[in-house]
């Protein structure tokens, strides 16, 4: 069962990683694009914004499944942090559970609004192509952090251990890293 997960861990991170380093690489060419073609050539590039928004929200979707595979999504652990082991695991146990379920639901919902979308045929004014192809990228990022929350309910189900992700541990987090 852990093989499992991994694997299919690994083959959504893989995508995560594709999909957001593109993205944010596409934002800078375009960015630096822009600002040469405003302050050399007097001429901006007329789709610039419209493009950064659609790869905004590809870096928002996706990289919250991939924050949600290194543990580094937002937690409020005030109470949390007073509990002991078997309530902090329980307490795990129902946050992914609840998360998973959220997440799926919300995929859900966003797959069909951009069926909608598609359906209507409404193209984005700058670039004129159809927005269910950009708005797509919401259900793929959700349905991609539900299974990271899914796993860490199977794994907090079947070890001792509390995970936060299938690659992190609760008391296995560097310090340093949390800070950054």
């Amino acid at each position: 069962m852990k093989r499992l997960l991994s694997n299919i861990s690994s083959i959504t991170g893989t995508i995560e990683k594709y999909i957001v380093t593109l993205s944010i690489v596409f934002m800078m060419i375009n960015s630096t694009a822009n600002a040469i073609g405003r302050y050399f050539f007097n001429q901006s590039i007329y789709f610039s914004e419209e493009l950064n928004q659609f790869l905004i929200v590809s870096v928002t979707f996706i990289g919250f499944a991939y924050a949600v595979r290194k543990g580094r999504n937002i937690r409020m652990t005030a109470v949390y942090d007073a509990l002991g082991h078997r309530a902090k695991k329980i307490l795990s146990i129902l946050i992914a559970a609840v998360t998973a379920a959220l997440m799926f639901f919300l995929a859900y919902l966003s797959f069909y609004y951009v069926l909608e979308l598609k359906e209507i045929n409404r193209l984005s004014p700058a670039l004129q192509v159809p927005v269910y192809m950009i708005y797509a990228v919401i259900p793929l990022g959700l349905t991609m952090a539900g299974i990271q929350y899914f796993i860490s309910l199977i794994m907090n189900l079947t070890h001792y251990e509390i995970y936060l992700s299938h690659e992190v541990q609760e008391n296995k987090i560097d310090p340093q890293e949390a800070m950054l």
